[in-house]
């Protein structure tokens, strides 16, 4: 690359940003992911360059457009689709809400929308016989493309991608399913998207899993049901036989192309702590430009995931928030009446049932919910761990009445794999802090020093992540101290969350780690706490924050 050349880094959006949907509406690119049991479902951003992304943060905002009550841990989104056609977005999304016993009850959705912010319409249901359902626009005509899930015991889970024509007028699907025919290819087939170019139907699908044998393979056909022909070159994208590349499990990929006519590869990929190991900041974002040999295959370069690539025919149009900035502080003091679009909540919408902006100028008062195994009415407010090295902050006031309300901060990955650092009353009615971990469902409360807070209800707490390490601290009137021991990182890994049951999937692993507030009232009544502040710090290395006294709320540590 020339000194000149424009920069692309990889990934470009860090942390639990998996199953990127990429597309162009005039001088604007788009970008919509996966979000599991997290609302806003399905994250969007935005760019002029490709380089810079605005987050806009969710469309699916209410339970009318995405109900994930009960919903399993990694189940909920699935794989989005971002298109657009006759003036208007269309997203199309599941909501898995089981994948137990060889099981996948995939309902897939569609919305439509006139701008990316919304408002979108009521969700519209197109089928459930399988999921990463995307949808193909030839001009007049639509189609809905996806893969079938098959139950039967013995069949392998996966019974090929099919396509069934959609009615965009109508808002329906019509007619049958059609069968792709793409020979003698087995095993799961997901993530299919198809393009037209020229004469041919290009059909791009994830093979290998979602582990460190995914790749991005392409075939065509001058039909769009098949035969296709898989590219004899192998997979378009892959890192699968390359161990030692710091972008690994690259797959799951979609096309994009510029209006200089520059074709561009989505494609996640992840960065183990260690080779082929965990992966705490989970699937990720990434780009790569595509190029087209004389007889009409695309190509990726070297077909291998990069840290970097040229932007050559883009021109840097950095947002507010540049590459740069991602090393400044992301303080929060609940200034405004929203959520920021960095936030995410856990199984049920932000609402004014549970929390609040306004109850108290200044501070997110959030109440109390059900116990952390609960898959309904979490009381969790969290953001995506985007930096291997980063510390999280905030600034709580609480009064518990009892051994049943918590509140505090948390390192979360799911209901069964969490840290959580919180202030609590003992029995004989003292205000106490407590470090709970819970590794594979099984829940400690660890043996530590009693720690009597006093008569106040201001409450300083931090964590620091230093790749596979954890590290809790408390603030006193002294600075910033310690509290309890060095904590494994990687129980807040895709790969650790994975469970088995012999053969069969007890509990996914999908989505990355969080780090947020929590509050816990295990009698029921929704005993709030305040957030005064809460900032979240990248840090380039594993240098360790600088300790300083608790002070005023708008002073920082």
């Amino acid at each position: 690359m020339s000194p000149t050349t424009p920069v692309i880094h990889n990934p470009i959006l860090p942390g639990s940003h998996p199953d990127p949907s990429l597309l162009r509406v005039g001088a604007d690119f788009y970008l919509a992911t996966s979000t599991f049991e997290w609302y806003p479902g399905v994250r969007l951003h935005t760019s002029r360059d490709l380089m810079h992304w605005q987050p806009l943060g969710g469309a699916l905002d209410s339970r009318t457009l995405l109900d994930l009550t009960g919903c399993p841990d990694s189940g909920g989104v699935w794989a989005p689709n971002l298109s657009h056609a006759d003036g208007l977005f269309h997203l199309v999304y599941s909501n898995v809400s089981t994948y137990a016993g060889g099981f996948t009850d995939c309902p897939n959705y569609l919305v439509t929308a006139a701008s990316i912010q919304g408002p979108w319409s009521d969700p519209v249901l197109l089928h459930a016989r399988g999921f990463d359902a995307s949808l193909f626009h030839d001009g007049a005509d639509s189609w809905l493309v996806n893969m079938v899930h098959d139950w039967r015991p013995g069949h392998g889970g996966s019974a090929g991608l099919e396509a069934t024509r959609y009615d965009r007028t109508a808002r329906r699907l019509v007619g049958e399913p059609v069968r792709i025919d793409l020979g003698s290819a087995t095993g799961w087939i997901e993530g299919p998207n198809l393009y037209r170019r020229g004469p041919w139907y290009y059909l791009l699908t994830a093979d290998g899993g979602t582990g460190y044998q995914h790749q991005v393979t392409v075939a065509r056909s001058r039909s769009l049901a098949g035969p296709y022909e898989r590219d004899p070159h192998g997979p378009l994208l892959t890192a699968r036989d390359h161990p030692e590349l710091p972008l690994q499990k690259a797959g799951h990929g979609s096309l994009m192309q510029t209006g200089s006519g520059q074709w561009y590869l989505g494609y996640l990929a992840a960065r183990p702590v260690t080779t082929h190991g965990p992966c705490i900041l989970g699937r990720e974002t990434a780009l790569a430009p595509v190029s087209w040999t004389a007889d009409g295959w695309p190509r990726t370069g070297t077909g291998l995931p990069q840290l970097q690539i040229p932007a050559a025919d883009l021109t840097p149009a950095p947002w507010t928030t540049t590459p740069a900035d991602r090393l400044a502080p992301d303080e929060d003091d609940f200034d405004q009446r929203e959520l920021g679009p960095n936030w995410s909540t856990l199984r049920r919408p932000a609402g004014s049932d549970w929390l609040s902006l306004t109850a108290r100028p200044s501070h997110l008062r959030v109440h109390g919910g059900r116990s952390p195994m609960s898959l309904v009415g979490p009381s969790l407010i969290a953001r995506r761990v985007t930096d291997a090295h980063c510390s999280f902050e905030a600034v709580m006031e609480f009064q518990p009445q009892g051994f049943q309300h918590l509140a505090g901060i948390t390192a979360y990955y799911n209901t069964r794999n969490w840290y959580f650092l919180y202030v609590t009353a003992d029995d004989d009615g003292s205000t106490q802090v407590r470090l709970a971990t819970c590794d594979r469902g099984r829940t400690t409360v660890e043996t530590l020093p009693r720690t009597a807070l006093g008569a106040g209800d201001r409450f300083r707490l931090g964590l620091d992540l230093a790749g596979p390490s954890l590290q809790f601290r408390l603030g006193t009137a002294t600075g910033w101290h310690p509290y309890g021991p060095a904590l494994d990182a990687t129980v807040l890994s895709d790969e650790h969350a994975e469970e088995f049951d012999d053969d069969r999937i007890r509990s996914l692993g999908f989505t990355g780690a969080f780090v947020g507030l929590w509050v816990w009232d295990l009698n029921g009544h929704g005993h709030h706490a305040d957030f005064d502040r809460a900032t979240y710090t990248a840090r380039p290395s594993a240098s360790a924050p600088a300790a300083a006294a608790p002070g005023d709320r708008r002073s920082h540590p």
